[in-house]
């Protein structure tokens, strides 16, 4: 984002894939590259844009702004389907889903499987972004240190040698 008054003017430090390395675009970098300090918009856009896209990289910004969509939608659903649970006896433990609940679960699958395909995406470019191959995805199948392990890799920053992953060579 230069500005005209000043044509000389750099990007700030987190619009720049890595501080030692010029920028050779102006705005918003391309879908190939990462997009370092996104904004929550622009890290949304890009989610869809790149739906099933495993190739590349993703900056922290464009994954945690998704987890943080990800998360407020599915606690809105959720409670939708709490609100219209019902429990009829104090004996039976079995919950009573309601007209609510069931529209809420309806749009809790729809919400899962119109998203499941881009979160998988994402995460294994975020792991891209910090030069690690998507595969340790599947450590998330491992109980609980899994899940641990993973989060410690999406906080990583961004590595250099990632750029490997940016455009396949041809």
């Amino acid at each position: 984002m230069s500005n005209p008054q000043y044509p000389s003017q750099q990007p700030y430090p987190s619009q720049q894939p890595y501080p030692q390395q010029p920028q050779s675009w102006q705005g918003e970098p391309p879908l190939w590259a990462p997009y370092y300090g996104a904004p929550f918009q622009a890290a949304v856009k890009r989610f869809y844009k790149k739906y099933a896209t495993f190739t590349g990289r993703a900056s922290r910004s464009e994954y945690w702004w998704w987890t943080l969509v990800s998360v407020v939608v599915s606690i809105i659903l959720n409670i939708i389907i709490s609100v219209g649970t019902t429990s009829t006896s104090s004996i039976s433990s079995t919950p009573q889903y309601g007209p609510g609940a069931i529209f809420g679960l309806i749009l809790l699958v729809i919400w899962g499987l119109a998203t499941i395909v881009p979160s998988l995406a994402l995460s294994v470019r975020r792991l891209h972004d910090s030069n690690k191959s998507g595969w340790l995805l599947l450590l998330g199948l491992i109980p609980f240190l899994g899940g641990i392990i993973l989060l410690v890799f999406m906080v990583l920053g961004p590595d250099p040698a990632g750029q490997r992953f940016d455009q396949p060579s041809s």
